[in-house]
């Protein structure tokens, strides 16, 4: 019988550690999901810096009848389209407000769900991003699915 509870002592106290690793990597992931609003709200050059080279990045086009159309591209492209965007949003003082943020486990990362307001909108959109740890601790968005309602968008999809 003290060898049973022995056992169910020492298995509790793992899976506590271990339920306490995934809080912890919870807090950082959305930690990291506040640096990235942070970043982009004041145009840092950072931002570049916290996606993976090959992540996969979603720009979901919610069309005027409530239709959506997903455009996906790579990381290097998405740089780029962001960089000269970042001008005209400045003088704007364009910024997005994010809610209803959730980190659930996906996988070997996290996701991190939102739903963002663009600024001088009264509508939001739905957001996520796929956030991985890196074996040097450093986290990484892999996939990010924002909606937007700027139909330019829709010149880039697979047709």
């Amino acid at each position: 019988m003290k060898k049973f509870l022995s056992t169910v002592f020492l298995s509790g106290i793992f899976l506590a550690c271990g339920l306490t690793a995934l809080a912890d990597d919870a807090a950082d992931a959305k930690a990291f999901f506040e640096n990235y609003v942070n970043a982009a709200n004041n145009y840092s050059p950072t931002i570049e810096k916290m996606y993976s080279p090959n992540a996969k990045i979603i720009r979901q086009v919610v069309k005027p009848d409530g239709g959506l159309v997903d455009v996906t591209t790579d990381t290097a492209t998405y740089m780029k389209q962001m960089k000269l965007g970042q001008a005209g949003a400045k003088l704007r003082k364009y910024k997005n407000t994010y809610t209803d943020i959730t980190v659930t486990k996906s996988g070997d990362g996290y996701k991190v769900s939102s739903l963002r307001q663009p600024t001088g909108e009264t509508y939001k959109l739905k957001t996520y991003m796929i956030l991985k740890k890196q074996p040097d601790g450093k986290w990484l968005i892999t996939e990010e699915m924002m909606q937007t309602k700027q139909q330019i968008f829709l010149k880039y999809a697979n047709k």
